[in-house]
């Protein structure tokens, strides 16, 4: 599986797993899987809210801060990779 590195973790606000992503390369849309990698962070999650100043957005592209609410914590400085289409882990 090749995955392309969409951003990173900038912060995690942990009362409302809440991920604060910087989009460095490419875009993420709704409905995309992105990848959480980290000394201790390995899962992925299926993109089906995100919000760009606490409006909704349906694209976040490059230099974007995004929030998603993910399922499981993740750390300052995880880097964030998109699955392609079609692939799952």
């Amino acid at each position: 599986m090749v995955e392309e590195k969409i951003g990173i973790v900038e912060h995690f606000f942990t009362n409302i797993n809440v991920a604060a992503i910087k989009i460095t390369d490419g875009e993420l849309k709704i409905g995309d899987t992105i990848h959480f990698v980290g000394a201790h962070t390995d899962f992925t999650h299926n993109i089906d809210r995100m919000e760009i100043n606490r409006a909704p957005v349906q694209i976040a592209k490059k230099g974007d801060a995004i929030g998603i609410k993910v399922t499981d914590k993740v750390r300052e400085h995880d880097i964030v990779y998109k699955i392609p289409k079609g692939e799952t882990q």
